[in-house]
């Protein structure tokens, strides 16, 4: 009688492990890469674009954040290679990369020398790469309505700014976008 008790618990243990298994690579197999996302112990993943050769940026950002979530996703699908990197000291971050709190948002990355607060369009970012200012970074303050990331289905898009960021901490009008863009 016990052997067939243990028998029949093995076999149940196979069966739930081996279900979990499958629903697991399932899962991993189905979801795009806007889920494969670091954990809260320091560890990161790379959301991979569909090019090898693609710019690298390194998102910083907190464990529950579901808009950082997206706007990575926004990148990726803009040709970004995606460092996501979860972590709960994200005001260390910031002040390391010399983000003033009156230019902050929710996320924090950075692609070659340069940093990018918040929720800036990847357009802005392309560009940033393209021209190569001598500035620090870019940041969109704020979380603003309709940005990337910021979208919320039936509510219009905020008119925002994206700034550039002086090396001496001073900012000024990078990129417009919303309505206010096509004045």
């Amino acid at each position: 009688m016990i052997k067939r008790v243990q028998i029949v618990s093995f076999v149940h243990h196979c069966l739930i492990g081996g279900i979990r298994i499958v629903l697991t690579l399932a899962l991993a197999c189905c979801a795009g890469p806007e889920y494969a996302f670091g954990d809260t112990n320091g560890t990161s993943r790379f959301l991979v674009s569909s090019s090898s050769d693609a710019p690298e940026i390194v998102v910083h950002r907190s464990a529950n954040c579901e808009c950082c979530r997206q706007w990575e996703g926004h990148l990726v699908a803009a040709g970004f290679r995606v460092h996501d990197h979860v972590t709960e000291a994200l005001d260390a971050v910031k002040q390391e990369l010399g983000v003033m709190p009156e230019l902050a948002s929710c996320h924090t990355a950075s692609i070659d020398r340069y940093v990018v607060e918040g929720h800036v369009p990847s357009d802005s970012i392309h560009r940033l790469m393209k021209d190569r200012p001598d500035i620090r970074g870019l940041t969109a303050p704020g979380m603003p309505l309709g940005s990337p990331g910021m979208e919320v289905e039936g509510d219009e898009q905020e008119d925002f700014v994206v700034l550039a960021v002086a090396h001496d901490g001073t900012a000024s009008v990078f990129d417009v976008y919303g309505s206010a863009a096509s004045r």
